[in-house]
């Protein structure tokens, strides 16, 4: 039924202003709208709404990533634009915090203001 539905992507925030900094400015993306109840971006085609709410517990996990072409390149210039990668206790992270999967993919995480978990996925 809904495989060839257009996807929308969700992540909540306590503080819209400082997701709007963080989204726009920060990762680049290109705000549509600011709703009443989320800032809508455009995410390469797919509409990324970021809800305004008052309360956020982060979850343990990734809740949002991107494909990258190069990593490690990602990594740095994020880490330019003060985003520092997240470091997990266990995970074989390299200097950049770059991690190596067993199927031979490349990952980095990083948190948004709200403690939302964010990934970089480079594809061997």
């Amino acid at each position: 039924m809904l495989r060839n539905a257009r996807p929308i992507a969700f992540v909540a925030t306590t503080d819209p202003g400082r997701a709007l900094a963080f989204y726009r400015d920060v990762l680049g993306l290109e705000l549509v709208a600011d709703e009443p109840f989320a800032l809508v971006f455009d995410l390469a085609g797919t509409t990324l709404r970021i809800a305004k709410v008052e309360h956020l517990v982060p979850q343990p996990h990734t809740v949002l990533g991107w494909f990258v072409g190069d990593v490690a390149t990602a990594v740095a210039e994020l880490r330019a634009r003060g985003v520092e990668p997240a470091r997990y206790a266990g995970m074989d992270q390299d200097e950049a915090g770059v991690w190596r999967s067993p199927g031979g993919a490349l990952l980095a995480w990083f948190v948004d203001p709200d403690g939302n978990t964010l990934s970089l996925t480079q594809l061997p």
